[in-house]
């Protein structure tokens, strides 16, 4: 019987379809420094990682039963892909199975921030009897997302959710991308039907100088993405969000950006040094916090483990 090991966890559905295939699944938290060892005694075939567990080539080199390595998500920056791959491994991931939820929470995060609910939140507990009224004036100022424009750098699967959500809500959508032109959107409704769009994409820098509220969804790389240069063309009193990786906002220069009020406030859910984030970052009063939870939904772990599922039966058997 082929084991597999998931190490950072599968749902229950994905395990449903393995263990009919006659597949044995561990399901054991195996802590990094002894992956090696754990691997081998037990002759593990599959490894299955998230974003917690790495598979570096030290891994690869000194595991020769493991046959596939699988990311549940979308990206595999804690896995030496090409390396794996030279090495006869295949390497396989989810990229379309988390898109809604990581969209749903820009939104959620979208929504809190134009009506200070991050802030309210921390502050009610506190004040909510004693100063009632002083909040309510403190809170007063909400905005409406109708009508505004948002900006979505990385206009992938994920990109392409959140615009559909945006639209629904009555934004103006804006798109940059490095690798594609246009996209067709199909925005389907609760009653089966559904409504075509096509957005073309435009420069990133007419993205920041138009957008008032920006959302990344870009893999992570060597440079940042955003940092002080483009805050600065950015309109005063916009926003940001990163539900893509952390390292592609310069934390410095969005605290910078956020205390001189170039920025109204900040959503963030991934971060540069996770999982220690910066203190800066996270008792600031104008950022909005969530500890890397995009496809953390219920239904994307169902799809996640069910996709990871079929795609080691296709390859294994």
């Amino acid at each position: 019987m082929k084991k597999i090991l998931a190490n950072d966890g599968i749902s229950q559905s994905g395990i449903d379809v393995l263990t009919a295939a006659g597949y044995e699944v561990i399901t054991t938290n195996v802590a990094q420094e002894q992956l090696i060892s754990y691997i081998n005694e037990n002759k593990i075939a599959v490894l299955l990682v998230r974003s917690a567990t790495t598979a570096r080539k030290d891994l690869i080199d000194s595991c020769p039963d493991l046959k596939v390595i699988g990311r549940g998500g979308v990206g595999m920056d804690n896995i030496d892909v090409a390396y794996a791959r030279e090495k006869g491994l295949s390497v396989i991931n989810t990229p379309a199975a988390s898109s809604s939820s990581v969209a749903e929470l820009v939104f959620a995060h979208l929504f809190g921030g134009v009506r200070f609910l991050y802030d309210s939140n921390r502050n009610m507990p506190l004040e909510g009897e004693s100063n009632f009224k002083g909040l309510k004036k403190a809170y007063a100022k909400g905005i409406e997302l109708r009508g505004k424009t948002i900006g979505i750098i990385g206009f992938g699967r994920i990109g392409q959710e959140v615009a559909k959500i945006a639209l629904g809500v009555g934004m103006k959508v804006i798109a940059a991308d490095k690798y594609m032109d246009a996209a067709e959107l199909s925005v389907e409704l609760f009653d089966g039907s559904s409504l075509s769009i096509k957005i073309e994409t435009i420069p990133v820098a007419d993205v920041l100088e138009q957008s008032d509220y920006i959302s990344l969804h870009v893999p992570a790389q060597k440079d940042y993405v955003i940092g002080k240069k483009e805050f600065g063309k950015m309109k005063s009193g916009a926003a940001i969000i990163n539900a893509a990786r952390g390292g592609v906002i310069d934390e410095v220069a969005l605290v910078e950006a956020l205390d001189n009020n170039k920025l109204a406030f900040a959503c963030l859910d991934t971060f540069e040094n996770e999982p220690k984030p910066e203190i800066k970052l996270l008792m600031h009063p104008k950022i909005s916090l969530t500890p890397h939870i995009g496809a953390a939904t219920l239904e994307a772990q169902d799809r996640i483990g069910v996709e990871l599922g079929e795609q080691i039966i296709s390859i294994l058997g």
